[in-house]
């Protein structure tokens, strides 16, 4: 019999500062999606879903649409061969994702927290012509935008799981920095 994960607690406001700092991160690079299809709302949907949750709307079925929708750009964007804009794409899809967030101590659950800011530090690198440096000054930015309680409740979860490409490798290094941060009084 596999154990089940360990539950964490996680307030309904915790929870609504980790989409916060999600749509920031996401929001940061929208303009990447933006730029190769500005008639393309999906990306933005997802952000702004994921903002008005938090900002106190109800977390609904709507935020998963749009999350799915965001999905789907990435996908139309990737197919395109416009990498970075499917990036920005996928840190919209994550910031919705955020919202969703489980109160389970698993490793996976992590994405919820960091990966909208390890998708958009992956689109600047790649709009930078896959300059790794680029990439590492905005996990240093994504870093400061963290605030008390995104790292208070991402020290609750096991470290970011192995794997995912070079985003896995961002978020691992995000992950790392916030851990080593003084702990949140």
């Amino acid at each position: 019999m596999i154990d089940a994960p360990t539950p964490i607690e996680l307030s309904r406001a915790e929870l609504r500062a980790v989409a916060a700092y999600a749509s920031t991160c996401a929001r940061l690079v929208l303009a990447i999606f933006e730029r190769e299809h500005p008639g393309d709302l999906r990306p933005r949907a997802a952000i702004d879903a994921a903002q008005a949750f938090a900002d106190g709307a109800k977390r609904t079925k709507s935020i998963r649409d749009c999350a799915w929708a965001a999905q789907r750009a990435a996908q139309d964007a990737r197919d395109a061969g416009q990498a970075a804009a499917s990036e920005a794409a996928r840190a919209a899809l994550a910031a919705a994702g955020a919202a969703f967030l489980h109160p389970l101590a698993k490793a996976t659950q992590v994405k919820h927290i960091l990966g909208s800011a390890a998708h958009a530090a992956r689109a600047l690198e790649l709009s930078a012509g896959d300059d790794a440096h680029v990439g590492a000054g905005h996990i240093a930015k994504s870093s400061a935008l963290a605030g008390p309680v995104v790292i208070d409740v991402l020290r609750r979860y096991p470290a970011a799981p192995p794997g995912g490409g070079r985003v896995g490798e961002l978020m691992r290094q995000l992950d790392a920095s916030l851990r080593a941060w003084p702990r949140p009084e």
